[in-house]
């Protein structure tokens, strides 16, 4: 078990915590035509990489959404921040 940082509610067991994407990672333009190998490319291929890596994710009590940085190697979580924070 781990525990995950959540900006908002402090430090809490991952159960209480949805993964929900690669920060960064563009949805195709829905107002034109969109291939299927497009939209399956969006929804299914994944970076992947090793080390540090910036992810979405939701904490499920207080339906949150922020950026949490984790290596993806050691599965060591090396910080959390708001969505909000540099969205102006």
């Amino acid at each position: 078990m781990q525990i995950f940082p959540c900006p908002f509610c402090g430090p809490r067991n991952e159960t209480e915590f949805h993964f929900a994407g690669e920060l960064g990672k563009a949805r195709p333009t829905t107002t034109e035509a969109v291939s299927a190998k497009e939209w399956a490319s969006y929804l299914y291929a994944q970076r992947n990489e090793k080390g540090a890596v910036h992810e979405v994710w939701m904490h499920l009590p207080c339906s949150e959404l922020f950026v949490m940085e984790r290596d993806s190697v050691t599965m060591d979580v090396l910080g959390a921040r708001s969505l909000r924070e540099g969205a102006e």
